[in-house]
């Protein structure tokens, strides 16, 4: 998907923003993000902020609106960069956001220094933010669709290990994933800056309350995707208290659950991000794989 660009904003809208940050002589286009509208630096007299803005017609505008309400409710506490404003105006959603200087996504591979930082802040998160405010969606929420396209897909007969995924999901209910925590809920390195060993969390768009473990479960898969076997990333995520207090049943349920979604994707997403997908399922899957055996031994411990 091409992102558009601050320069393709109706007038009225830029006029809107620069009411609020001063002139933009120039704006860079952010290069990652799969979501419609404008995700942008903007350069100013007085130094850069970022901007999104979203269509209200768009499928993604709930999930702006979400972001909206998610940096207000973000304790000051937590690293993330502080929402400016935001504002409605002729059909879009705009939000203003500090800008990070000299800022990099985080290196997740093994070895890489940036690792225990991202950790820490994997804990901090969960401290910081149980509980969690008033107002978030529970996290049933996001699961539900999930759900739904996870059962499309066994029910077409297609997947060649389809028991794999039926006995990760046998018996698992989302009551299982409850808790007060306001989770980010789609933690990767894209939404991971480091700047002068400070790690930053951007994107809360998805963000909902449940059970503190969730956020580490759903990073395990990007720490496989960045090189680490999956018995590694278990390890290296054992050091956040958090994830101790994984059911591992529900580990596994959730990791079936991801990687049927990346199936779905790959199979009926956008051409240009089929290609992605795939590689995402087979990281899914090999993570799957390992918990299914962890959640096997801990029945038999019982």
């Amino acid at each position: 998907m091409t992102r558009p660009s601050w320069e393709d904003l109706p007038e009225s809208i830029r006029d809107a923003v620069q009411e609020r940050c001063g002139p933009v002589p120039k704006a860079e286009t952010a290069a990652d993000g799969g979501r419609p509208g404008v995700a942008a630096r903007l350069y100013t007299e007085t130094g850069s902020v970022f901007v999104k803005a979203t269509p209200s017609i768009s499928g993604a505008a709930t999930l702006h609106l979400r972001e909206e309400w998610a940096n207000r409710a973000l304790p000051e506490q937590v690293p993330s960069p502080r929402m400016l404003w935001r504002g409605s105006a002729d059909g879009w959603h705009m939000m203003l956001f500090e800008y990070v200087d000299d800022a990099r996504r985080v290196d997740l591979s093994p070895g890489s220094p940036d690792l225990p930082a991202v950790l820490d802040t994997l804990d901090l998160l969960g401290r910081l933010l149980t509980p969690g405010p008033n107002g978030a969606l529970p996290v049933t929420f996001n699961m539900e669709a999930l759900q739904a396209k996870a059962r499309h897909l066994l029910d077409t007969g297609r997947l060649a290990d389809r028991d794999l995924f039926e006995a990760a999901l046998r018996g698992f209910s989302l009551e299982r994933l409850r808790g007060d925590t306001m989770l980010h809920y789609d933690l990767n390195a894209g939404d991971l800056l480091i700047s002068a060993g400070r790690v930053h969390v951007l994107n809360w768009s998805f963000a909902v309350r449940g059970a503190a473990w969730i956020d580490c479960a759903l990073f395990a898969p990007r720490l496989v995707a960045a090189g680490h076997s999956p018995a590694q990333a278990d390890l290296l995520l054992s050091g956040v208290p958090a994830w101790r207090a994984a059911r591992p049943d529900a580990v596994a349920a959730l990791a079936a659950l991801w990687t049927l979604l990346r199936m779905h994707q790959a199979m009926h997403g956008p051409e240009e991000t089929r290609a992605a997908r795939t590689r995402a399922a087979e990281v899914g899957r090999s993570w799957l794989v390992y918990r299914s055996g962890v959640e096997k031994r801990s029945r038999l411990r019982r």
